[in-house]
């Protein structure tokens, strides 16, 4: 077979594959550099590509290559419940984007669930401690004790990006792999979309995983960060998409809703807020002060003093639209390249990144397999490796 050979692809699948992706016939043709005709007889099935134009199709089209040979397009299940919708609606068709990354997320988790097995790692008791419904401070307060959030660890940092970082180091030191990037694991060009979804938790006992989307404010990771540790204490597994501007009585998912409460009382516990607000100053001013002491967001304090009713609705969207658009000034202006070790270790758990790194090293996994879960090529590995060993 040579790259001139035709490919026998199904018609219909390639329409399939490309309405997946909610592309034209004119975009795709650019990227394989034919005529967009081209991409409708192959749909009609009037052409056939060569082997050559059928791979490069699939890539483009971001499926497998087998599956534009299927009978009929696969059934694509959900493998997580989808928490993001209101009570009674049903969930919307999730993307190609977010597909992957899900796919991506379950090959590493099952991964690094082998190889703790492997290790003979005993099951996190955490997991599941509590159920759905049992009392929101108990939960927040056993959450607060296992991962050492204490007034202590907020006089450590100094601002609530510092402190977001605390808290991904605090999961992590306790077996929770977090994950956080804003593409598809290293493809840039293929944004994940906050509109969607804000994160997701697989409940593993043994391997723990959270997903935060980092194409959402940081001000809002914070928080989404906490609720899908919330899942965690519950094992409720589930995709997420957590809503700042509303309270937790607004109707919806039980999960979501409980989970948004154990995230607030993490965050910020009831009684203290209560007793730090002052009602002899403004609002703005009592918002950067508890920001302050909480090493959070003027966000996350804004939407707790919401839900407290210590202000009302109007006021309360007023100031939230505003701490929006100064976060999309400051974010416009910022550079969210960084240093791509750093990156690698936020997209792929510093955790898993460096057992990995360390392994391949060693010798005690492959280069290649090392290289085929990180999504980096095995040349890098031992570059990378090394440099991340320099580090520590």
């Amino acid at each position: 077979m040579t790259s001139t050979t035709p490919a026998f692809i199904t018609p219909r699948l390639v329409r399939w594959a490309r309405q997946r992706v909610h592309a034209t016939h004119e975009a795709i043709a650019a990227k394989l550099r034919v005529e967009p005709r081209r991409i409708a007889a192959w749909e009609e099935g009037g052409e056939r590509p060569t082997f050559r134009q059928a791979h490069d199709l699939a890539h483009c089209l971001n499926v497998p290559f087998g599956y534009l040979y299927l009978s009929s397009p696969p059934v694509e299940k959900t493998p997580l419940p989808d928490l993001r919708t209101l009570a009674g609606k049903r969930p919307k068709k999730l993307s190609p984007e977010f597909s992957d990354t899900l796919d991506d997320i379950i090959r590493k988790q099952e991964w690094y669930r082998e190889y703790l097995k492997g290790e003979g790692q005993s099951r996190l008791d955490f997991i599941g401690r509590f159920a759905l419904g049992d009392d929101v401070k108990r939960v927040a307060g056993d959450i607060q004790s296992v991962l050492g959030l204490s007034d202590e660890l907020r006089d450590e940092v100094s601002t609530w990006e510092d402190f977001f970082t605390a808290l991904v180091r605090q999961c992590e030191s306790k077996g929770i792999l977090v994950f956080r990037n804003r593409v598809v694991g290293n493809d840039n060009h293929r944004h994940l979309s906050v509109k969607e979804f804000r994160g997701f938790t697989i409940a593993d006992d043994l391997a723990p995983i959270i997903f935060v989307n980092g194409q959402d404010s940081k001000t809002a990771q914070i928080f989404t960060l906490v609720h899908e540790v919330a899942h965690l204490w519950i094992g409720q597994s589930g995709i997420s998409n957590p809503n700042l501007r509303t309270r937790t009585s607004y109707p919806g998912n039980e999960i979501e809703r409980y989970c948004n409460r154990v995230a607030a009382e993490v965050l910020i516990p009831e009684e203290s807020f209560l007793q730090s607000w002052k009602d002899d100053i403004g609002t703005e001013e009592n918002l950067r002060e508890l920001s302050r002491a909480y090493k959070v967001s003027t966000s996350v304090v804004l939407r707790r003093a919401y839900e407290l009713d210590a202000l009302g609705y109007s006021e309360f969207l007023r100031l939230l639209k505003l701490y929006e658009a100064r976060w999309k000034r400051i974010r416009a202006k910022k550079d969210d390249g960084g240093h791509f070790h750093n990156i690698l270790l936020a997209r792929n758990s510093s955790t898993l990144t460096r057992i990995l790194l360390e392994g391949a090293l060693e010798g005690r996994f492959s280069t290649r397999e090392a290289a085929r879960l990180l999504g980096i090529k095995a040349s890098t590995v031992e570059k990378i490796g090394e440099a991340l060993a320099g580090a520590v």
